[in-house]
């Protein structure tokens, strides 16, 4: 290869790198709102938590994953109309286009918490990652709160 091929190898490197340190992760371009984990009866060993994302960047993102202490598995979900019941199904991902708002609410997307570490009581936080396709993640603690709770704060 030439000296000037070396060079325009080099410089195309450079350039390509220095792009990839502008651009910004998913964790960086999504913004978390509304928070909360659901508080369950004692002896129940399955949650929910909710939130909102909003991709405020300029590239497509996905969750991709969860993670939390506060049980052993922690799964994205959705539900479905399937034989004429409501019925639960995990999904791989939950895509994020540029400019969009993706709610995670109960009847819809949300974030299933099974097999509970830990009883879930109100007026403490449960501490949940996000994991996006880039390999990014975001750590965020979520207010635990009853139904009643829940229910007045998606109504304000």
């Amino acid at each position: 290869m030439s000296f000037i091929g070396r060079r325009m190898l080099t410089a195309g490197a450079a350039l390509c790198l220095s792009a990839s340190l502008y651009a910004g992760s998913a964790a960086d371009d999504i913004q978390v709102k509304g928070g909360y984990t659901r508080a369950v009866p004692p002896g129940q060993n399955n949650s929910a938590a909710f939130l909102s994302l909003t991709n405020v960047g300029d590239a497509e993102h996905a969750l991709v994953a969860v993670e939390s202490g506060a049980s052993k598995i922690a799964e994205l979900h959705s539900h479905l109309m399937e034989d004429g019941m409501m019925k639960m199904r995990r999904v791989e991902k939950i895509d994020l286009p540029p400019g969009a708002r993706v709610a995670l609410e109960p009847g819809g997307l949300h974030i299933m918490l099974i097999d509970l570490t830990k009883q879930l009581s109100p007026g403490e936080n449960v501490e949940i990652t996000l994991v996006f396709e880039d390999g990014s993640r975001k750590m965020l603690p979520t207010p635990v709160k009853t139904v009643q709770e829940s229910m007045k704060h998606q109504h304000h």
